[in-house]
């Protein structure tokens, strides 16, 4: 920001008219920004700002974002359903649509819950930490290509508590290649953007392609891991899959070829989100 200004309420407003030009919530931007810098919640910074003058560090913050970088990355964490999770570079950010899963997975179990859970491309374990912090009986196995995200998942594992600590395991892999057993509840935000799809600079410029792109039709990674889905799956277990708006067709015309049942949630948008897996009625299963 232009001059030293140490007046919080004249700090954000010219942040806020700064951030105008690369964001779409600039206000919102500016205040996360200030209490970050500040140390405090951001409740305190909009309560009480005279408290507070602005700290030396909070121009810097603001530059970052002006130059793209999300939030997220600039914080150090993104809150999502229940628990806070850490991200950095390296790592997928987590979405609010995302919670759509969690949404759809409480609606499924109701009064009861899962025992075994698996997440499928863990990612900093933003799913498979939220449904574990829901269900306090439940363990799980959160599984990624990268080593990078698993580093952050164990750490916001690690940051819950000795008890999610002992009720989580990760490990390195290749979406449901070698994993063992079967699961109740089975979770997976895969990677479903179109390789030639344009994404805001704030994605495309920092956060890993890996985890965003799958192939010509985004569909690539769906091929892979719904034909694993019957070996992973007790009986009547639930898999529940986060779509683009635009893929439940194809999603579900997957599932369908596997011999499997699909049905389509939407998200708070009214946008189809999440597909849902499980055995037909008529399947005879000995689990």
């Amino acid at each position: 920001m232009r001059g030293w200004v140490t007046d919080v309420r004249a700090a954000l407003a010219a942040a806020a008219a700064q951030l105008a030009a690369t964001s779409d919530t600039a206000r919102l931007d500016a205040e996360i920004l200030m209490a970050h810098a500040l140390g405090i919640a951001r409740n305190d910074v909009l309560l009480d700002p005279a408290r507070y003058n602005v700290p030396a560090s909070f121009a810097a913050l603001v530059a970052r974002r002006m130059a793209h970088e999300p939030i997220a990355y600039i914080v150090g964490y993104r809150d999502f359903w229940t628990v806070r999770i850490g991200v950095g570079p390296g790592v997928l950010i987590p979405r609010a649509d995302s919670e759509t899963l969690m949404a759809v997975a409480v609606g499924h179990f109701g009064d009861d819950q899962p025992h075994r859970i698996l997440d499928l491309g863990t990612g900093p374990g933003t799913l498979l930490l939220s449904a574990l912090g829901q269900w306090p009986t439940a363990t799980g196995v959160g599984v990624d290509a990268s080593d990078v995200a698993l580093d952050y998942a164990r750490s916001n594992a690690a940051a819950m508590g000795d008890d999610v600590r002992a009720r989580v395991r990760f490990q390195r892999g290749d979406w449901g290649e070698g994993v063992d057993g079967a699961f109740d509840l089975i979770l997976c935000n895969p990677p479903y953007i179109a390789d030639d799809e344009m994404l805001m600079p704030d994605v495309a410029m920092f956060e890993p392609a890996v985890a965003l792109r799958a192939g010509a039709d985004g569909l690539d990674d769906y091929r892979r891991i719904i034909p694993q889905l019957k070996d992973l799956l007790f009986c009547d277990g639930v898999a529940l899959l986060e779509i683009g708006w635009t893929q439940a067709a194809a999603v579900c015309s997957l599932v369908v070829a596997e011999g499997l049942d699909a049905d389509v949630y939407k998200d708070l948008a009214g946008r189809d989100r999440v597909v849902s897996v499980q055995r037909p009625e008529r399947f005879t299963c000995n689990q």
